[in-house]
């Protein structure tokens, strides 16, 4: 993949002159396209010009500059973890959650670092201005991204990112009701790739009874980007009735519960790059979504306090993040939780260097009363999904784990999560000396969005008088 656009006003940045930078995008698009070198230099000049009419730097209107332009961390995203499902990641999605939030409030918000948001019907009766009849539906929405490194897998990646949608409203005690897909490809992708995505996609939809219903297909880039990239995501929504499963339900003295645990994108990606090509099979099963159902049509739903699945950071990364939102601490036993990880699966991750602690495992944590635990494990026992009791709420605030020999050990997320490739492994998971520093310019850059949003909606209030 190649961002022409991109690399254009990064050599423009460096004083790179206009012949160089054609030069260099020449190159560019005769490695990756078949075509002439003089239509290479056409297309390489119209980039060029592009670029510079659009360089916001030179905007003069102070209100156009102020859309164009944005408050630079100076941070990138890839120093910063985001998206490695670590500590960095969580810091700049607490924010995130802060910069979205409005004066519309739902009933489970992106604040909340849940799994799922959601939004009782009672709360947008207003929008039709007459009376709704069934207040005590919770619509629950969900949008999952594509794993990065299955690009060139797409029935994999479609499989996956499908199931991890439904899996993140199955856990808030709601059922799936529609499936909406966002596929972006590079220029140069085969068209083939998108049918195979779809199919992937399409498996689940059919395994779980949920319909695909709407979607988006374009370009990465469009003309600006060549390369034969795959990203996207799915969006899902699901139905709850009068309560939702959510984190902030859990209380000290539950029990909490984990099924059995084979992973999904991310075990598929160390498997494949990893040379060991055989597990990626064990990924494939919908055991998780079988276990939510069998959970959500008991009679003992109601004294279920939250469901998570072990997915962003791996188990140590949701205990952190869970502690966090319900204002608690647990106690883990990590012998039961190793019992429960595939056991292919966990060969793997021991033969790559990688600890099970810290990667997607594709598990359904349960947290119950103490009354309703040996319930559950049984009824999951009988659909042929293991389950066993890890551990419990307590009110250290602390994720504390017991090994092997009864030692116990305070436990946190890293920077990162697990590294389960080789290149996340030379990219390490330590956190960086300049972590106060990157924290504080990240956070100046979330307060200027806010303060642009409100100049933003003062303008465009001063001209409307719908809203």
């Amino acid at each position: 993949m190649s961002d022409l656009e991109g690399l254009t006003r990064r050599l423009i940045q460096k004083g790179f002159n206009k012949k160089q930078i054609i030069g260099r995008l020449i190159i560019e698009y005769m490695d990756y396209k078949d075509i002439e070198k003089e239509r290479a230099i056409s297309l390489a000049e119209a980039i060029y010009e592009e670029c510079r009419k659009s360089d916001a730097t030179l905007v003069t209107d102070p209100f156009i500059s102020q859309i164009l332009n944005f408050e630079k961390a100076n941070i990138t995203v890839g120093k910063q973890g985001v998206g490695c499902r670590g500590a960095g990641d969580f810091f700049v999605h607490k924010l995130l959650g802060e910069v979205s939030e409005t004066g519309n409030k739902p009933y489970l918000s992106p604040k909340s670092l849940d799994d799922a948001g959601a939004i009782r019907v009672s709360e947008i009766k207003n929008i039709f201005k007459k009376p709704v009849k069934g207040e005590d539906l919770i619509v629950v929405s969900k949008m999952e991204g594509i794993h990065s490194r299955l690009s060139d897998f797409p029935f994999i990646c479609g499989f996956h990112v499908t199931r991890a949608a439904l899996r993140d409203l199955y856990v808030k005690g709601s059922k799936p009701i529609s499936i909406m897909i966002d596929a972006h490809l590079g220029d140069d992708a085969d068209v083939g790739k998108l049918f195979d995505f779809m199919a992937g996609v399409s498996t689940i939809s059919e395994l779980a009874g949920v319909p695909i219903t709407a979607g988006s297909t374009l370009r990465i880039g469009g003309d600006m980007v060549i390369g034969n990239r795959f990203v996207g995501g799915i969006a899902a929504i699901g139905l709850a009735m009068k309560n939702l499963l959510a984190r902030r339900n859990i209380q000290e003295g539950d029990k909490i519960l984990m099924t059995e645990g084979a992973g999904g994108g991310t075990i598929s990606t160390t498997a494949i790059y990893s040379g060991h090509h055989e597990v990626v099979k064990e990924t494939m099963n919908i055991k998780f979504l079988e276990a939510c159902e069998k959970i959500l049509n008991s009679n003992y739903v109601d004294e279920i306090r939250a469901m998570c699945d072990v997915t962003n950071g791996g188990l140590r990364g949701d205990l952190y993040e869970i502690n966090y939102e319900a204002k608690c601490g647990v106690t883990i036993f990590e012998q039961e939780v190793r019992s429960l990880v595939n056991p292919n699966v966990l060969k793997l991750l021991e033969s790559v260097g990688v600890d099970y602690l810290g990667v997607s495992l594709d598990a359904l944590l349960i947290y119950c009363s103490s009354e309703i635990g040996d319930q559950i494990i049984s009824d999951l026992n009988e659909i042929n999904v293991k389950c066993k009791e890890i551990g419990y709420v307590d009110n250290s605030m602390d994720v504390s784990m017991i090994f092997e020999g009864e030692e116990k050990k305070n436990v946190l997320p890293r920077f990162r999560e697990s590294a389960y490739t080789k290149i996340k492994q030379e990219i390490g998971e330590d956190t960086p000396e300049s972590i106060n520093f990157m924290e504080k310019n990240i956070e100046r850059a979330a307060r200027q969005s806010l303060n642009k949003r409100k100049n933003i909606i003062d303008f465009i209030r001063r001209e409307t008088s719908i809203f």
